[in-house]
């Protein structure tokens, strides 16, 4: 059963590895599909150098595993809950730990527009979600940080990320490699911007019209 996606959602992990932005299994990446309902995710634990597309676990938006030997990753309610909210808007999910986009979501900061690189890829600030409050950890933890993703995603094709408030960034695309392709991104202009403020803590963000360009130039094939 969707022998193509976990190919793809198995390469997609392989890639995040290898792409630097993962220590150890600090990761995963997930691959929608819509016509069936179901989305495929890496199994929890497995060390990407021993992962196969066999090892995929496909499951269902209802978070019920339909194939498998092999538990989801612990972050799959998450997965499922953003597929359940934008079912026919993206097609793959990535979430790292990497560590300049983590600074920015362990202070509680959102990841400033300051230049041309982040625009061609975001569209404007990656935005952080509020804190995670003690109801919505000890009921139902994984869906309701999916919905909080959601909820603070206010244009999800146009800024394809967003960092969970003292954890980390979520990525995501119209497939498992674009969201792995904007999960490396992430963490490039998250240094940048971080070494920036650093230099001038004064500096300013990218003006809306020059922003505009980039991105939309981008969305135009540039550079593709």
């Amino acid at each position: 059963m969707l022998n193509d996606l976990k190919r793809q959602v198995c390469k997609a992990n392989k890639d995040l590895a290898s792409s630097g932005v993962v220590r150890f299994t600090w990761g995963n990446v997930s691959g929608f599909d819509s016509s069936m309902g179901l989305f495929v995710i890496k199994p929890s634990g497995v060390p990407y150098e021993d992962l196969q597309p066999e090892l995929m676990v496909v499951m269902s938006l209802e978070g019920q595993k339909v194939e498998g030997r092999l538990k989801p990753s612990v972050d799959s309610d998450i997965h499922r809950a953003i597929y359940v909210s934008w079912p026919f808007s993206i097609s793959g999910i990535a979430h790292t730990h990497s560590t300049y986009a983590v600074a920015f979501a362990q202070a509680g900061l959102s990841i400033p527009a300051l230049g041309t690189s982040h625009a061609d890829y975001f569209g404007g600030p990656i935005p952080i979600t509020r804190a995670v409050d003690k109801s919505e950890i000890n009921e139902n933890y994984g869906r309701n940080l999916g919905s909080l993703i959601v909820a603070t995603a206010a244009q999800p094709e146009h800024v394809p990320a967003v960092l969970v408030d003292h954890h980390g960034p979520f990525t995501w695309g119209k497939s498992p490699s674009e969201a792995v392709q904007n999960a490396v991104v992430l963490e490039e202009i998250a240094h940048a911007a971080y070494l920036s403020r650093m230099l001038n803590p004064k500096c300013e963000g990218l003006g809306e019209d020059q922003m505009n360009f980039h991105h939309q130039r981008r969305l135009d094939g540039y550079g593709q």
